[in-house]
């Protein structure tokens, strides 16, 4: 069986020496670069499963780079956990905005850091559907993982596709954001509430014009609409 592989981007290896540990301990296969160009090096030989990057490193921030491999087609998906000792929220907001799916401020418990990690790599597996559902113009297929709206082809994430999903599988519903949580990230309780509007953000930017049917409700929460609604649910064998 193969062991989940976890890129550790940290320059402190005292910290990356104990993380490392730990992730052995607990079934993981951790992997070592000081800073950006040796991470580089190893995501360019093998890809990681999951990375844990620290805020501050020399050269290439951690923030340069989460945005630099979220834009690259190649580690898009790759979840990634910001480490980092800044613990204000516009700091969490800043690390959540450059692509990273997950914070965490030191100093952390092992046991949190290895719970996070496993819950980034849950959400990273597409949700099992095979249906394909359409609300307005916007066609979501489970089987083939793809997004349309007018027939032209969105590209989504991982995360942006589980819960354009959910929203569309529940039109016209308003979801408070700790029911998205548990519904499409799971029932965990180590991410925060705000996680969700980063999502949002990321789902509305990746819909292009179809984003304003992701509609925010005010001290509510979200929920996905269509001026003329027209949900239904196919099976595969059944026309488009």
């Amino acid at each position: 069986m193969r062991l989940p592989k976890v890129l550790i981007v940290e320059d402190e290896s005292s910290i990356a020496e104990l993380i490392s540990v730990n992730l052995k301990h607990n079934g993981f296969a951790p992997i070592w670069a000081v800073d950006g160009d040796a991470a580089q090096l190893e995501i360019d030989a093998v890809l990681p499963d999951a990375i844990l990057l620290d805020w501050m490193l020399p050269g290439q921030s951690g923030l340069a780079l989460a945005k630099k491999w979220r834009n690259d087609a190649r580690t898009k998906s790759i979840p990634i956990i910001m480490l980092t000792a800044r613990g204000d929220e516009p700091d969490k907001v800043s690390g959540l905005n450059s692509g990273a799916d997950d914070y965490i401020t030191k100093p952390f418990s092992t046991q949190e850091l290895v719970a996070r990690i496993r819950a980034v790599l849950r959400r990273r597996s597409p949700e099992q559907t095979t249906e394909r559902i359409q609300v307005g113009h916007l066609v979501l297929d489970g089987s083939t993982h793809r997004v349309t709206f007018h027939d032209q082809v969105l590209k989504l994430g991982p995360t942006e596709f589980k819960l354009l999903s959910y929203l569309m599988h529940h039109a016209e519903r308003v979801h408070s954001r700790g029911q998205l949580l548990d519904k499409v990230w799971g029932d965990h309780v180590f991410i925060e509430e705000r996680t969700v509007d980063v999502h949002i953000k990321r789902l509305r930017e990746a819909l292009g014009s179809a984003g304003l049917m992701v509609e925010t409700v005010r001290g509510a929460g979200y929920r996905l609409t269509a001026p003329t609604l027209n949900v239904s649910t196919m099976s595969d064998n059944q026309p488009n």
